[in-house]
């Protein structure tokens, strides 16, 4: 092998890097441990403990955690570069929002009374229910309905006061379509960032936020979020943007003393007895400013050092408040403010004050987080002088010296009460503070005068981004839109706990087992396979955390197939280097000449499943993702390991002078003298197959398959009890509650799986807690006495709903097209890519005929057993995950038996009546079964040992496996012959004349 040099350094870097990337793993769990240990020590309840865990946490945030010697990183540096994982491993909430675009339409036309346009609006969202294609293309085909002779364009709908300027009365209507196209975007992108910036306030480490493509979709993950409840409340409300004047703290500032010294009384707190050096003008900043804001000017050459609650926690005003303070600071901050004692301080004329708190901003020299204090002015009703719907347009723009400003633009009766508003701060040199959601973005002052008309220009120390996010913000003040939860999954702590032990256990054992058979397969090359294999998972799980990529649980299910694709990879080395052996040659060709002979089968094999799992990639969502990502990852480090690393191993070792015997005397003579005429067989092969796809289409027709929410839509609870239940008593209980109801048992007999349609076409939040309202009734006979809803909810000491999901019709049916096409894509690419290879399509259909007796088998298995297995075989996107993946599978064995006919008749000159054919199976046949053997057992210890939820993930991998090898070689290889035949391909005429 050239350039041994360059893979050592490769390899040795690409280790070095990988376990860099996996330490910082190690550190977030040790200082998570740490957390943990404390808050357990400190508190008692979950919520306190929960609580203090966080505060522990925020403590460390940007303060040094780790330090490697040549670099040292705070605890959030650490918790950003850690493995992430998925909610099935850790918990929390995974939820697609549909923004509502009708909403966003209503709210553009000003609210109009139009009845055409309202019963568009009406007609659309009936036309969604079946459609696959955005809101606004079917609200313009039921306005083209019912239009008449009326435009958008028109004063009573699109044309408005708010949209002058971008919608002209001589408009069309493909004009104003584009027009609400751009307005549309501009809206969900407005609120893509407040539902971001929420979170980001939510106190949920790792969050994750995206749009999905140009829909009006979004996703959004709280990987261990407790209070579910509170975090939906959050994530689909209305953006609430609020104007107020702000107090310049002149009124403000003999409460604070008076406040203060209540805190000292109430709180208990003594003087600190202390000399303290005369302080000349240069005082320090914190306590100026502080001067400055209560009157006070002077100091004495001797003082004592009092502990103040209050006023220790104020710092000079970052960005235009009236004070700051650490951001870990403000909840203290509150609770002092909302005691009694504190609010009695507070002067008649600001009895209606209200307190709140700028966005978060770190300080550059010390890395510590301050927010900034501001005193708003309210009043009795608690109602701001001007809200956000006023505000017509807002973007970023530029000021005449070329800095970032953001331009605003509101309606009329905006722009009279802004004019005042800006009057009266410019008067009292006051602010007006610019409040979305409770949390001041920016507090600019009116030093030019009142602003008439409502076109105004907001400067301050903006880069091109803060102008951009204040647009967005002031832009949501304009939207209201609703944000619904289309497809929810909630997984319990427990149960993620769970999943992180039932999966590290079992892939231990499956990686276990496989180093342990190469071995006594091979003999010492199966050490140097375990050492590549070993580098192998190092270098996945570096390149995952290194992307911060997720890891689910189908994504170790992917990482643990790809240990069956690696031992794969070796097993197709050492069978040609053993075959070479048994030509006679020198052990050096042998090892040179069976490397370059796998060589082509390797590479095709992994990017047939390559080419899969790019697919299932681009239509998979969540977990099935990660499973995608991991397999996609595993394919290349295997590639790396089995054909650089391992010939390394074995190059080293035989160049030492060495015996590198690649069997042991078990399996020294195992299949060598294989003279099997496949092809003979292959008409009882035919008539098999032929009766299992009948048995298994006669059961699709008439047992159909069990559909699961994913493509049906409804709601799951995964609910555990105290004791063992009855299935079928609980569906009868829970019938007379939702009429329409399914019940199974999942594991076991104290946890059911429980699906309901009830109301399955509304997706508000009120109705989702009615529903959970309404199993905890229905179940309540089973529960603990005294168990409460809250408890249930939460799945509180493992009893109650330990994982909830919830898929609205819509996306059930654009689930059903991704995955229809997900499968017709990976079977076309397939093809191509085999006629590509092997330039007769001949071989392509075999490859695909083989690929659909798999599938169609592995459908039937589902269908006829679903009613019998004690673990879900549900058809949704893990099924659809397993599915490509068993058609990925079978086209690796396939392409490995079809290379190595190739290679036959390239050497013996033709088909020979199929006599060639059957040399080349019979060659690979101790591959086929070894590597097939290998998956089963890596399958076998996941399907037995894992999480119950990959259970039929699994099943139908395994059932995948065995269909795949058998098909391989009596499907597959059969028919290209066949058709081969049929075509008139002649033997050599040597054969010719023998005959």
């Amino acid at each position: 092998m050239q350039n041994k040099g360059l893979v050592k350094l490769f390899a040795v870097l690409f280790g070095l890097v990988s376990i860099y990337q996996l330490s910082f793993t190690f550190k977030n769990n040790q200082i998570d441990a740490d957390a943990k240990t404390f808050a357990e020590s400190k508190f008692q309840t979950p919520d306190e403990i929960n609580e203090a865990e966080i505060h522990y946490l925020d403590s460390l945030s940007n303060v040094e955690a780790y330090n490697i010697g040549v670099a040292s990183f705070t605890g959030k540096e650490v918790k950003e570069k850690a493995m992430n994982l998925g909610l099935d491993l850790k918990g929390g909430l995974n939820v697609i929002l549909q923004i509502s675009v009708r909403d966003i339409l209503y709210g553009l036309s000003n609210n109009s009374k139009d009845p055409a346009f309202n019963k568009a609006l009406v007609d659309a969202e009936e036309i969604q229910k079946d459609a696959q294609e955005p809101y606004l293309d079917s609200f313009f085909d039921a306005w083209d309905a019912v239009k008449g002779d009326q435009n958008l364009a028109s004063p009573d709908i699109f044309a408005n006061k708010d949209l002058e300027g971008v919608i002209e009365l001589n408009m069309t209507d493909s004009d104003v379509r584009k027009k609400l196209e751009e307005k549309v975007d501009e809206s969900i992108v407005s609120a893509f960032e407040v539902l971001r910036k929420r979170i980001d306030q939510f106190g949920v480490t790792s969050p994750n936020i995206q749009r999905l493509g140009n829909s009006g979709r979004v996703l959004v993950e709280l990987p261990g979020v407790k209070d579910v409840k509170r975090a939906t409340d959050l994530i689909t409300t209305t953006a609430q943007l609020q104007f107020w004047d702000v107090d310049n703290g002149q009124a403000l500032g003999n409460f604070l003393t008076l406040a203060n010294n209540a805190l000292i009384a109430k709180l208990g707190v003594n003087e600190k007895e202390a000399a303290v050096e005369v302080q000349d003008s240069t005082d320090t900043e914190g306590d100026s400013a502080i001067d400055e804001l209560l009157g006070e000017t002077t100091t004495d050459s001797t003082a004592t050092t009092q502990v103040n609650p209050l006023f220790d926690l104020f710092s000079p005003p970052r960005t235009g408040g009236m004070l700051a303070l650490k951001a870990e600071d403000k909840e203290k901050l509150q609770s002092y403010l909302e005691m009694p004692e504190v609010k009695s301080q507070l002067p008649p004329a600001a009895r209606y004050i209200k307190f709140a708190f700028g966005l978060p901003e770190v300080d550059e020299e010390t890395g510590v987080e301050y927010v900034d204090f501001y005193a708003l002015k309210g009043n009795r009703d608690d109602e701001p002088e001007l809200s956000g719907g006023v505000v017509t347009d807002a973007r970023q723009s530029y000021s005449q010296t070329n800095k970032p400003t953001v331009s605003m633009q509101m309606n009329a009766k905006g722009a009279k009460i802004w004019e005042e508003m800006t009057g009266r701060a410019f008067a009292q040199k006051s602010q007006i503070a610019i409040v979305l959601d409770d949390i001041v973005y920016s507090a600019p002052t009116a030093s030019n005068g009142a602003i008439p008309g409502g076109n105004t220009e907001i400067s301050g120390n903006f880069t091109v981004k803060d102008a951009e996010d204040l647009a967005n913000v002031l832009r949501a003040g304009k939207l209201p839109a609703r944000a619904e939860i289309i497809q929810a999954d909630q997984v319990g702590p427990s149960l993620g706990k769970e999943a992180i032990e039932s999966g590290t256990k079992s892939f231990l054992i499956a990686l276990a087992l496989v180093l342990i058979w190469m071995i006594l397969y091979y003999g010492k090359a199966g050490i140097f396979a375990d050492i590549a294999l070993l580098l192998n998972i190092l270098l996945i799980f570096g390149v995952l955390s290194g992307l911060g990529a997720v890891l689910t649980l189908p994504g170790l299910a992917g990482i643990v197939l790809t240990i069956g694709m690696s031992v794969d990879a070796n097993v197709l080395i050492f069978e040609r280097i053993r075959e070479e052996l048994g030509k006679g040659k020198s052990q050096k060709e042998a090892v040179k000449d069976g490397f370059a002979n796998a060589l082509s089968s390797i590479l095709d094999a992994n990017i047939t499943t390559g080419l899969t799992a790019i697919i299932l990639f681009v239509f998979g969502t969540g977990p099935i993702k990660g499973f995608a990502t991991t397999l996609l990852i595993g394919i290349v480090t295997s590639l790396f390991t089995a054909i650089f690393i391992t010939r390394l191993l074995v190059d080293w070792y035989v160049n030492s002078g060495k015996s590198l015997d690649f069997s042991t005397s078990i399996t020294k003579n195992l299949f060598k003298k294989n003279n099997i005429n496949f092809i003979g067989k292959r008409k009882v092969a035919y008539v098999v197959s032929g009766i299992l796809i009948l048995i298994c289409l006669g059961s699709l027709f008439t047992n159909k398959l069990d559909q699961g929410i994913d493509f049906v839509g409804g709601r799951t609870y995964q609910v555990r009890f105290p004791a063992a239940v009855s299935s079928e008593q609980v569906a009868d209980d829970l019938s007379a509650v939702f009429n329409s109801v399914e019940v199974k048992t999942i594991g076991s007999a104290n946890q059911l799986k429980i699906s309901t349609k009830y109301k399955v076409d509304e997706n508000s939040v009120e109705v989702d807690e009615e529903v959970k309202t309404m199993l905890f009734n229905g179940l309540k006979s089973y529960l603990p006495q005294g168990e409460s809803f809250k408890d249930f909810s939460e799945g509180k000491d493992d009893v109650g709903i330990v994982l909830s999901s919830k898929v609205s019709p819509t996306i059930a049916d654009d689930i059903k097209r991704e995955s229809f096409l997900a499968v017709l894509g990976s079977l076309l690419v397939v093809f191509l890519y085999i006629l590509f290879r092997f330039k007769k399509w001949q071989f392509s259909l075999g490859a695909v005929a083989a690929v659909f007796h798999d599938v169609i088998i592995v459908l039937g298995v589902f269908s006829l057993l679903y009613k019998f297995m004690p673990f879900s075989m549900e058809i949704d996107q893990a099924f659809i995950a397993a599915i490509l993946t068993v058609i990925g599978y079978s086209l690796n064995d396939t392409v490995v038996v079809f290379d190595r006919i190739r290679e036959v008749l390239a050497e013996r000159a033709g088909f020979k009546g199929g006599v060639n054919i059957n040399s080349a199976i019979n060659s690979t046949l101790s591959r086929t079964l070894n590597t097939s053997l290998t998956t089963l057992v890596v399958l076998l210890a996941m399907f037995i040992f894992g999480a119950e939820s990959l259970r039929g993930l699994l099943f139908a991998l395994i059932v995948g496996v065995v269909v795949g090898t058998y098909s391989s070689v009596f499907i597959a290889t059969p028919l290209m012959y066949d058709t081969l035949k049929n075509k008139g391909i002649a033997l050599p005429k040597e054969d010719e004349d023998k005959k």
